[in-house]
């Protein structure tokens, strides 16, 4: 169902020379005003051909001053800005409200998701990166050491569905591309204000994707610091996002409960070859083609590659952090071995990165446990002698990368006895690596009395004998605890200091 005709230049009288000879069917306008826009059939659709011939826009509602905005309006402008730029004949609402529904219901766990990633690393300590964010903390509570695969859930799930949605967002993007450049920009206050959230909305979440993707590839080509820019970039976004849904939540219902034209016709459109497909009616919206081109995919077809797109970047991720599908983890920045044997997994930060002289790992190493009246000294020697515990735990890191290893060593709480503080507030822990994130970490107290919580000393693959750490893993001794951040399993332990409460 097409018209023909030029639109005017704002004006409804611009209109009036349509020709008398035409039939009227009402189609039920999705906009945020839910009137009938009446479209004139003039010259075929009937087989199912799409018309190439513009199409008459309703009149656009202008709001305070309206001589200003319907004065902008009558100026001509060149593309992008002129409407008969865009020509996809699939654009409009409901397409627009496809891709809405499912960012609606995505992007909200990515974002939960990213938030308990930063309570994980104990803003509360001062170790979350940023460390002061003043009004923007979030509440402060001790991270669950059980389940053991927490961590790994989670930013799993920030990380690989934020690729997942990656196509999604392209495709919404796309679908909304010729607001963006419309004229006037605004037709009024209220409009403005929606604008200014779009802003917000748009460049927060390119923003949040551009730099996310980057970091869990490894790839830092910018001069500030990503955990930073990305925990306040995250709040602008999430304050576009929830503006923006407020604002379009009813014309994204009333768009999907219509269904295409107001036919209710979902199948129909999702069944259509390319030659069959029809634009979508005009509407308030501005979203539909003014003048379309003959359409070359269905609906079907573009909602399907989308789709596809998105399916296939998960499967190719997914295996960062699913163990049985790691072989297809062919997006994964560090390739698919890391080691030998049973310390074949991935390393963040390897020896020769922290700056540690390879002697300083030798027979010479001493733990050193304090907290108590007076301190402890072990070598390894003696800490292998002490009674061994071996629990199978994942490792995860906030890149979105994981993976389940056995982990033999003492046990967390066995030390803090050792030390005198049998029941510790927190403990400590100094790396021998002096500085970066990866030097020190503080542990809360139900994660160092958990009974899986280790001092791990040696590793294995899952059902197999442990042997020694490598020294990229953090021989000779390595902290390894349920559901905590990889950063914070902290690597070539120097000193633990347990604090009682």
């Amino acid at each position: 169902m097409t018209t023909v005709g030029r639109a005017g230049a704002g004006e409804a009288g611009d209109t009036a020379a349509e020709p008398a000879a035409v039939v009227v069917d009402p189609v039920v306008d999705p906009g945020e005003d839910g009137a009938v826009v009446e479209e004139p059939e003039a010259g075929g659709t009937g087989s199912g051909e799409p018309a190439s011939s513009e199409r008459v826009a309703p009149e656009p509602e202008y709001g305070f001053p309206r001589a200003l905005w319907r004065g902008l309006a009558r100026i001509p402008v060149p593309p992008p800005a002129d409407p008969r730029t865009w020509r996809s004949p699939l654009r409009g609402t409901w397409l627009t409200s496809v891709f809405g529904a499912v960012l609606l219901v995505g992007l909200p766990i990515v974002i939960l998701t990213g938030l308990l990633s930063f309570i994980a690393y104990g803003p509360q300590f001062g170790q979350a990166l940023p460390a002061d964010v003043g009004y923007l903390h979030l509440p402060f509570f001790d991270w669950p050491s059980n389940p053991s695969w927490l961590y790994r859930l989670t930013q799993g799930s920030h990380v690989v569905g934020g690729m997942i949605l990656a196509p999604v967002v392209l495709a919404k993007l796309w679908s909304v591309v010729p607001k963006l450049f419309a004229w006037p920009p605004v037709r009024s206050a209220a409009q403005l204000l929606e604008r200014l959230s779009l802003l917000a909305l748009v460049g927060g979440i390119l923003f949040e994707f551009i730099t996310g993707l980057m970091n869990s590839q490894y790839d830092y080509g910018w001069g500030f610091s990503f955990y930073t820019a990305h925990y306040y970039g995250a709040w602008v976004f999430i304050g576009g996002f929830v503006t923006h849904v407020a604002v379009k939540l009813p014309t994204m219902l009333r768009a999907l409960r219509a269904g295409p034209g107001g036919t209710g016709a979902l199948g129909r459109w999702l069944h259509d070859s390319p030659a069959e497909t029809e634009p979508e009616p005009m509407d308030h919206t501005g979203l539909a083609a003014l003048a379309p081109n003959k359409p070359s995919l269905s609906r079907r077809g573009l909602l399907g590659m989308i789709g596809g797109g998105s399916l296939l970047v998960g499967l190719l991720s997914v295996g960062q952090t699913w163990d049985a599908l790691r072989p297809l983890a062919l997006l994964s920045p560090r390739g698919q071995s890391y080691g030998n044997g049973p310390n074949d997994f991935q390393i963040n930060r390897t020896l020769a990165g922290s700056g540690i002289n390879p002697t300083a790992l030798d027979d010479g190493w001493r733990l050193r446990l304090t907290g108590g009246s007076s301190e402890v000294s072990l070598s390894r020697r003696a800490l292998l002698d002490m009674a061994q515990h071996t629990a199978t735990l994942p490792i995860a890191c906030v890149e979105g990368w994981s993976v389940t290893r056995t982990w033999t060593g003492v046990r967390l709480r066995d030390l803090a006895a050792l030390a005198g503080v049998p029941n510790p507030d927190t403990a400590f822990v100094q790396s021998i690596e002096t500085s970066g994130a990866y030097a020190r970490a503080t542990l809360q107290s139900n994660q160092v009395l958990n009974p899986d919580a280790l001092l791990a000393l040696k590793v294995g693959n899952p059902g197999e004998e442990t042997v020694d750490l490598a020294p990229n893993h953090g021989y000779p001794a390595r902290i390894i605890v349920p559901a905590l951040p990889g950063v914070h399993n902290t690597k070539w332990v120097a000193a633990v200091d347990f604090r009682p409460a």
